[in-house]
């Protein structure tokens, strides 16, 4: 095959002791197996994708890739939590390994190093899905944003970290009066257990009657927050729906929250700031500026 001036092979062949005799014939600057979990070896008893068979395959495409000196992508399925499918010694076994996370109804795309030999990992790489296929964002933050609604209750902007660059994206709450015994707890893109402790810690703290109330929470644009950074804002959203007040459209925040109330400090504040100022958000509440949740209320 000829695509955009490259000479790609492609191999139907599912045998490793098939692949690698043909490659060994040809001379590719880089090789992609998709799936691993399709591969299998006649030196093995076993169906494709079992654990021995993805071990010995996986190690005969690495030895072959260092004894060549020719890179190899190696794709393994994962499961709906996020794991690679089958055994976790396909990890152990590659110098690298890369997630390509991403929602099936968004276009951003979230390539992630959870493991580097030979480099650092925390670098990622934001990309957008066209027609044409995956191109680089340059300013991911624009992306998440674009389709922000302004001055309106239950809306606060975060500043997370993905990897070593910042990205500021919009924490949506709502709050409502619960019609069940015991209310919901929803949280879309923001740990749930998380949403639970901070739903307590705003009842205790600033006697918010939470109780009555169901609390759903989203992360726009197809975002996963993993970071605790990501909890004052998210309180901040619930109060402003709560109270239904809009918090100011130029306002940025971050931190972590404590269940005694108090704002906790995270990790590289200065860049965080840095990117808010350059997207033109003036007012930005850090641990720097509110030591606890009740300040943080007041101030927005």
């Amino acid at each position: 095959m000829h695509i955009d001036g490259a000479n790609i092979m492609v191999l139907a062949e599912t045998l490793l002791e098939g692949i690698t005799e043909a490659l060994a014939k040809s001379m590719s600057p880089l090789i992609v197996i998709d799936s691993i979990q399709t591969m299998s070896s006649q030196e093995l008893d076993g169906m494709a994708g079992s654990v021995g068979q993805i071990r010995y395959c996986a190690e005969g495409f690495v030895t072959f890739a260092k004894s060549r000196g020719i890179p190899i992508l190696i794709i393994g399925h994962v499961t709906k939590e996020g794991e690679i499918a089958g055994p976790k010694v396909l990890e152990h076994m590659v110098d690298t390994v890369l997630y390509l996370e991403g929602e099936r109804y968004q276009d951003a795309r979230i390539l992630r190093t959870l493991k580097n030999r030979f480099g650092p990992i925390e670098e990622v790489g934001i990309f957008e899905m066209k027609e044409n296929g995956l191109k680089e964002i340059a300013n991911p933050s624009e992306i998440f944003l674009q389709d922000r609604v302004k001055n309106v209750p239950g809306s606060v902007i975060t500043v997370i970290m993905e990897g070593s660059r910042p990205l500021l994206a919009e924490i949506q709450a709502l709050v409502v009066p619960s019609q069940l015994a015991i209310p919901r707890r929803v949280a879309n893109g923001f740990d749930y257990n998380r949403l639970q402790l901070i739903t307590a810690i705003l009842s205790k703290r600033l006697g918010i009657p939470l109780g009555t109330s169901d609390v759903f929470v989203n992360v726009s644009g197809g975002l996963k927050l993993s970071e605790p950074a990501a909890d004052l804002a998210v309180s901040l959203a619930i109060l402003s729906s709560f109270k239904n007040k809009a918090v100011d459209a130029k306002t940025a925040v971050f931190g972590e929250v404590g269940l005694l109330g108090e704002v906790r400090r995270v990790g590289q504040e200065e860049r965080r700031m840095k990117e808010a100022k350059r997207l033109g958000f003036t007012i930005i509440l850090s641990p720097q500026k509110v030591r606890n949740i009740k300040l943080a209320l007041q101030l927005v």
